[in-house]
């Protein structure tokens, strides 16, 4: 069990009583003793072989929110049926135990963690270390950020697995505050206004890349400065690009314990760019895609591992990455050393990341992206902006056009229909829970709308995936902007909904 920074003394309370109450039945607990990031408690459930884990955290929310967050004991957040189950548990216990209440730092079966998995936690980092001369050398300067959350201690710590130079600070940032009081939301996800101050940082210090956590430091943000002056702040898209080509290039380059390629797979969320499946179709391993939400990458990949097959790489387009398995959920931290390591490489090749990008785009196919979300809070305005994308024109009728684009199928995983296939049923998992619809479009083009299920948004993903060779990024980016104009005038409806697009 674990928390981190946000109303420390709430957060350890909290801790404490669920630790309290798993203590009064008899069961052990490994509670950490200081705040830590969210990936070390799926790490330490499977060293230490535990039952569950559960982290008191609400990621990059706002400050005045709070969570909690349960793994079962393959290391991933849970699923149905554990999670139906916990429900209809708390439903059947709605009066707290007497003895919950009761937390006793020195009870025999409570222990602390901290120091062994950090240990431990280091020993798998520095197996994900390749270049290790190279990192020592590398004249390139980092400008990092926990965004007022926990990563900065975590990741200096982690420094030495990489053989890296201490990153630059941004002083503002660097120390646990509940409050986050230098930026509007403490998530990197959303851009520029996050991360201004690590710009003043990298330029004051002549540093050229930024690596950025969220509060508790389960993403990665990644922004680099361009010779033109101007900083390129990579999407989560672009950075699960770069960090899938790096993880397949690591590989190739160890050929570890003779593992063939299609032994091997990588995982996205399926509102992720399907770069790494065209990676995949050339290079020979396998791609495959989930539901949202990194859980379903999790226990996806815990399968693949229980039946003898190397996970190097999964990620959503929300700034989560797993590289490796020996955690089972996104970790901020060690993308972020890894994405450093990256970085100095690409400095001996005399590449930039973004020329890197390019690179890859050149080889493998422009993939481009425009994804972004309108707020809502109503959730009556939700249901019916929905439900009459299925009776568009008339009962059970999807829309056949987006402006002078042409649907070519639709899937609907709220309402659990597909038309690409044969039995018009979808391949993935039908959730009634939340909104969901995928339009692919004649014109190359595939888009989604759906609700977050943490915040007051309705998100679209739209991508267009171009041949090598055969259009320009500038043919693509024009087609896909043309498409998006269209999705959020007819689909969205912002003024007739009253709903608040992101802001910039």
């Amino acid at each position: 069990m674990a928390y981190e920074v946000r109303s420390i003394v709430a957060v350890y309370r909290f801790a404490q009583l669920t630790a309290a109450v798993f203590l009064s039945q008899s069961i052990p607990v490994f509670l950490y003793s200081k705040i830590c990031p969210t990936p070390f408690v799926p790490f330490a459930v499977l060293q230490l072989r535990c039952s569950a884990g559960v982290m008191v955290t609400a990621s990059h929310n706002p400050k005045e929110d709070n969570g909690y967050k349960v793994y079962w004991e393959n290391g991933a957040q849970i699923t149905a049926p554990h999670d139906k189950g916990i429900a209809a548990a708390i439903l059947e216990n709605m009066a707290p135990w007497a003895e919950s209440w009761s937390f006793k730092k020195d009870h025999p079966l409570l222990k602390d963690p901290l120091k062994d998995m950090l240990a431990a936690y280091k020993d798998k980092l520095k197996t994900m270390c390749h270049y290790g001369a190279i990192n020592a050398a590398t004249p390139v300067k980092f400008v990092y950020t926990p965004m007022h959350g926990v990563g900065q201690d975590y990741i200096m710590d982690g420094l030495s697995s990489f053989q890296l130079k201490p990153f630059v600070s941004v002083e503002l940032q660097k120390n646990p505050d509940p409050d986050f009081p230098t930026v509007k939301y403490p998530n990197p996800e959303e851009g520029k206004s996050a991360l201004d101050l690590a710009v003043a940082a990298a330029e004051k210090s002549g540093a050229r890349v930024i690596l950025a956590n969220d509060p508790d430091a389960d993403r990665l943000a990644l922004a680099e400065k361009l010779e033109s002056g101007t900083w390129k702040i990579f999407s989560g898209n672009e950075i699960g690009t770069l960090l899938g080509w790096w993880m397949w290039h690591s590989f190739e380059e160890s050929k570890k314990d003779n593992i063939k390629p299609g032994d091997c797979y990588m995982i996205a969320s399926t509102v992720s760019s399907k770069m790494l499946r065209s990676l995949a179709t050339i290079e020979g391993f396998h791609f495959e895609e989930t539901l949202t939400g990194f859980k379903w990458i999790a226990n996806r990949a815990d399968v693949l591992r229980k039946e003898g097959k190397t996970v190097l790489f999964g990620f959503e387009e929300a700034i989560g990455f797993m590289c490796g398995d020996f955690v089972l959920d996104k970790d901020g931290v060690s993308a972020c050393l890894i994405a450093a390591e990256m970085t100095a490489w690409l400095e001996t090749k005399g590449l930039t990341i973004q020329q890197q990008l390019e690179k890859l785009f050149e080889k493998y196919g422009y993939h481009i992206t425009n994804n972004s979300y309108f707020l809502c809070y109503e959730a009556d305005v939700i249901e019916a902006m929905f439900e009459r994308l299925r009776n568009y024109e008339g009962t059970k009728s999807y829309p056949k056009t987006c402006g002078k684009f042409h649907v070519k199928h639709v899937r609907d995983l709220t309402a659990g229909f597909d038309d690409s296939q044969k039995d018009n049923k979808p391949i993935l998992p039908v959730s009634k829970s939340s909104q969901m619809i995928t339009f692919t479009f004649e014109e190359g083009i595939v888009a989604t709308l759906r609700t977050s299920g943490t915040e007051p948004k309705i998100k679209y993903y739209t991508e267009i995936c171009g041949k090598p060779g055969k259009e320009t990024r500038e043919e693509l980016e024009q087609r896909l902007n043309d498409l998006v104009t269209s999705l959020v005038e007819e689909y969205f409806q912002p003024e007739k909904n009253n709903i608040r697009p992101k802001a910039d």
